[in-house]
C-alpha cells in the first residue's frame, strides 16, 4: 500500500531507476459517469493505482490498487484495498481493507471488510490487522446468496 502514497519508498516513477514489467495488451483504464445526472454515480479514483483494462463505472476507489481488467460498478466503493486481475465489484457494493485475488466476483449489494465477524463466518481469512483476504476460487456469490436466503 506504500505504492499509493505521495512519496513511496519504492518509487515506480523514478526515471533514474526504471522498473520493467510485462504490460498486457489491454486498453487504458477508463472512468465513466461524471455525476451530472446522479451525484452518487461518479467514476473516480483517488490516491490509487489503476492498471490497464480496468473500468471504474460509476464507482469510487480510494487509496487502493486495481490490477488489470478490474471492474468497479456503479455506486460501489473500494477503499484501502488491493484487487488483483479480473476482480469484479458488483453494483452498490462496499469493499474496505481487503485483498481480493484474481477473478473473484463480488455480488451486488455486498459488503466486504465492514463487518469482520460476518466475513469470518463467510470463511474469509482475516489478518491480525483486520485485512480481509479472499482467495482465488472462493465462491463469494454462493456464500452471499446462502446468507441472504437465511435472512429471508
Amino acid at each position: 500500500m506504500d505504492l499509493v502514497s505521495v512519496d513511496p519508498m519504492l518509487n515506480m516513477y523514478d526515471e533514474a531507476w526504471p522498473l520493467r514489467s510485462h504490460q498486457p495488451n489491454v486498453p487504458p483504464p477508463k472512468f465513466v459517469f461524471s455525476g451530472q445526472t446522479d451525484d452518487k454515480r461518479r467514476g473516480v479514483a483517488l490516491d490509487s493505482i489503476v492498471c490497464g483494462g480496468s473500468i471504474v463505472s460509476g464507482g469510487e476507489v480510494e487509496h487502493s490498487i486495481l490490477g488489470p481488467r478490474v471492474r468497479v460498478n456503479s455506486f460501489s466503493q473500494v477503499k484501502d484495498s488491493i484487487l488483483f486481475e479480473g476482480v469484479d465489484i458488483g453494483r452498490n457494493s462496499r469493499v474496505c481493507n481487503a485483498i481480493i485475488d484474481k477473478g473473484v466476483k463480488i455480488p451486488a449489494d455486498t459488503e466486504i471488510g465492514v463487518d469482520l465477524e460476518l466475513d469470518r463466518r463467510r470463511g474469509f481469512t482475516i489478518s491480525p490487522g483486520g485485512i480481509v483476504v479472499i482467495a482465488k476460487g472462493d465462491a463469494v456469490e454462493s456464500m452471499v446468496r446462502a446468507e441472504r436466503e437465511q435472512v429471508a
